[in-house]
């Protein structure tokens, strides 16, 4: 399965994301959630960036390089970020530079774009809330509810916890932060893994450029993502299976 991941990790995915109907803490999460099913190539979130309502995003969408798109309300009380995206989406899928899409909203309005992109035989996944319609749940290939990923960042972040009371002792509280590759790993990890509960390295390599393209093991002191992972034994194992004459190494987080 892990073998699947590699390979899926070549497809382009875009996200779209209907900045009304969505949560911005939950950028990060939605960001490793389209990664599983390839690079994401797209990053777009639809809004009034005129209104308040969408000032949350404006930090967090430019650090994971989202490109915000800005539609007006024409009439008061009428949502008219979902046309903009639609003709986009109908735009990227006629136009063959993705592979996939991730339609992010809990409007039953894009029932019927995420019918007529798994018509053409695309790829395309949902992210909503638990309110959102069955209609646009069941029209999606996969469909991936909002309270899920905010349980999974908890966890993420109670891992983080520990591992930094676990850790050396730095300087001050920010070089602590700053210097933990804790976060970014596990990240990459959850877009890597496969059904067996392994990632191949090459796999997380992969999705840690996806995250953040200026990442490097030097950064941590380690030559090479093999070596930084294996010094942290405390929350990663690791083992070398060979394909085809070549070994090939596999990660897996701890509990």
């Amino acid at each position: 399965m892990a073998n699947e991941n590699l390979s899926t990790l070549r497809n382009k995915v875009a996200i779209l994301i209907d900045g009304d109907n969505a949560q911005s803490s939950l950028l990060p999460q939605m960001l490793v959630e389209a990664g599983r099913h390839g690079q994401v190539t797209v990053r777009r979130i639809y809004g009034d960036w005129t209104t308040n309502s969408m000032n949350s995003w404006k930090e967090t969408l430019n650090y994971h390089a989202f490109q915000p798109i800005q539609q007006f309300r024409y009439t008061v009380g009428k949502n008219a970020t979902d046309s903009a995206m639609i003709i986009d989406a109908m735009d990227l899928l006629h136009s063959g530079v993705v592979d996939g899409f991730c339609l992010v909203s809990s409007d039953s309005d894009y029932t019927r774009l995420a019918t007529r992109i798994r018509e053409t035989g695309i790829f395309v996944m949902g992210i909503g809330e638990k309110k959102t319609p069955k209609p646009f749940v069941n029209a999606c290939d996969v469909f991936v509810y909002t309270e899920n990923l905010v349980v999974e960042k908890k966890a993420t972040q109670q891992r983080r916890t520990q591992v930094s009371k676990t850790g050396k002792t730095k300087d001050t509280k920010e070089e602590k932060e700053e210097l933990d590759p804790m976060p970014i790993l596990s990240q990459a990890f959850e877009m890597a893994i496969g059904q067996d509960g392994w990632a191949q390295l090459a796999g997380m390599g992969n999705a840690l450029y996806q995250l953040d393209p200026s990442f490097d093991p030097r950064t941590y002191g380690h030559k090479q993502l093999s070596r930084l992972i294996k010094s942290l034994k405390d929350q990663f194992e690791m083992r070398s299976h060979e394909i085809a004459g070549s070994p090939i190494i596999f990660v897996r987080m701890k509990e």
